[in-house]
């Protein structure tokens, strides 16, 4: 698949992952990654996220932290045991990024941290950084 960017050069589209168990968030991260001309998969649920990744490798995810049975912190460790290649391509979602629990996790599990509310350019700025991140390990390898 590929898309047209902004200056007419075709590019590969790019396949966020947005799990969130707000409708609303999710639904605004939807149309304005598919604004900037991302495809974008959403999921309400750990579940239900865990279920798509088994189809679907996306190039970014976007994880929020409370989610209900399972929480994004646990659903993080999930994915990258069982996809590796996930690591560095996954960001947390939080409005509680000061609480003990948050504080204590990321100092044991360095991640990208994007703070709620946001601004939908950090959301597209750190994807800019994961692709550009993912171009340089695979002039490396």
């Amino acid at each position: 698949m590929s898309g047209v960017g902004a200056s007419g050069t075709k590019h590969p589209v790019v396949t966020v992952l947005v799990v969130d168990d707000e409708a609303p968030l999710r639904r605004v991260l939807e149309r304005a990654l598919a604004r900037d001309g991302f495809r974008v998969l959403t999921a309400a649920s750990a579940e239900a996220a865990y279920e798509l990744l088994g189809s679907e490798q996306p190039d970014a995810m976007l994880l929020d932290i409370h989610l209900p049975t399972m929480s994004g912190l646990s659903l993080y460790l999930a994915v990258l045991a069982r996809w590796p290649a996930l690591t560095g391509r996954i960001a947390i979602m939080t409005g509680d990024a000061e609480a003990q629990e948050v504080s204590a996790w990321l100092a044991h599990n360095p991640c990208p941290l994007i703070r709620k509310p946001f601004d939908l350019r950090q959301i597209t700025g750190w994807i800019a950084s994961v692709l550009r991140w993912r171009g340089e390990q695979a002039g490396n390898g």
